[in-house]
């Protein structure tokens, strides 16, 4: 069984990225990446502080505007606005989710699409369906496929079955396995909370990629001998023994599915790692096409 290093795959994607860098603040540009973040939920400010300082690591402008949750609409809107305006941001993400009253629909229509680096305004959706290469890609799911990649996994032809359908995983991530090229070309099930016999579905599966969002959802049962698992999930399980009370599991029960797998991505440090990294990358993309 080979554990896929998601923070080593990381680090080789921030080092790409950094000579990216280099060679725009070579001509007087700082690539810059406006946070947004409303009210005080706790894993999101953990994120939002990870971003931060990956910027400050790769040498980029980085903002971070943090809003209480009494924020209305109209000052999110005016902000983001302000945002589109300005030639030191080239990238710009609302963390989500945001607080209920805020509607997180709206306020991705508003972002400029050439600043959408998380690859949520529908006209990146569109693009990424139409294979276009100027399509933002949402960061979680273009990590995962880089991952695919860097361990040397065939998906041309392979069976992918997806496990989760959100806008911010599993639509984006069958369109990406689904494209022509390296790390496509594959032959993509969906499957969510409402698939009958889950375990069967998933266990015809050459690769599993778990974005389900629950804690140790997916068994040895689910799972083919052999298979490569690649579990998204990032869960908050009670557990006394820890200084913060806490652990983090995937969608995965990895003890039970390890031994199955060919490869399979730990939690932490499998996939959250490479989120911030393409998240980089893609603010760099947005400035190198903002000022060329």
């Amino acid at each position: 069984m080979k554990l896929i290093d998601g923070k080593a795959v990381a680090a080789e994607v921030e080092l790409e990225t950094k000579a990216r860098i280099d060679a725009l603040q070579s001509r007087g540009i700082t690539p810059g990446l406006a946070v947004l973040l409303i009210g005080e939920d706790p894993a999101s400010q953990a994120y939002v502080r990870n971003k931060d300082r990956t910027c400050a690591a790769l040498g980029m402008y980085s903002r971070k505007i943090e809003l209480p949750a009494s924020t209305t609409q109209e000052e999110v809107m005016k902000l983001v606005a302000e945002l589109n305006a300005d030639s030191a941001i080239h990238g710009i993400l609302v963390q989500s989710p945001p607080p209920k009253h805020i509607d997180e629909h709206a306020v991705t229509l508003a972002i400029d699409p050439r600043k959408d680096v998380d690859g949520f305004h529908p006209v990146n959706v569109a693009k990424l369906a139409m294979e276009d290469p100027t399509a933002f890609v949402p960061c979680t799911p273009l990590g995962c496929q880089r991952l695919l990649i860097a361990a040397g996994i065939e998906t041309s032809g392979a069976e992918v079955v997806v496990v989760g359908r959100s806008l911010i995983v599993g639509k984006p991530m069958a369109l990406l396995l689904m494209a022509k090229g390296p790390g496509g070309d594959a032959t993509v099930t969906i499957a969510h909370s409402r698939t009958k016999d889950l375990a069967a579905v998933t266990r015809r599966a050459d690769i599993v990629i778990a974005a389900i969002g629950r804690p140790k959802a997916l068994g040895a049962e689910h799972i083919k001998e052999g298979a490569v698992v690649i579990d998204v999930g990032i869960n908050r399980v009670a557990d006394p023994s820890t200084k913060t009370g806490y652990r983090l599991v995937g969608d995965v029960d990895f003890e039970a599915v390890a031994p199955k797998c060919s490869a399979i991505t730990p939690v932490p440090g499998g996939v959250g790692p490479m989120t911030i990294a393409m998240l980089m990358s893609n603010t760099v993309t947005a400035c190198e096409r903002l000022t060329a």
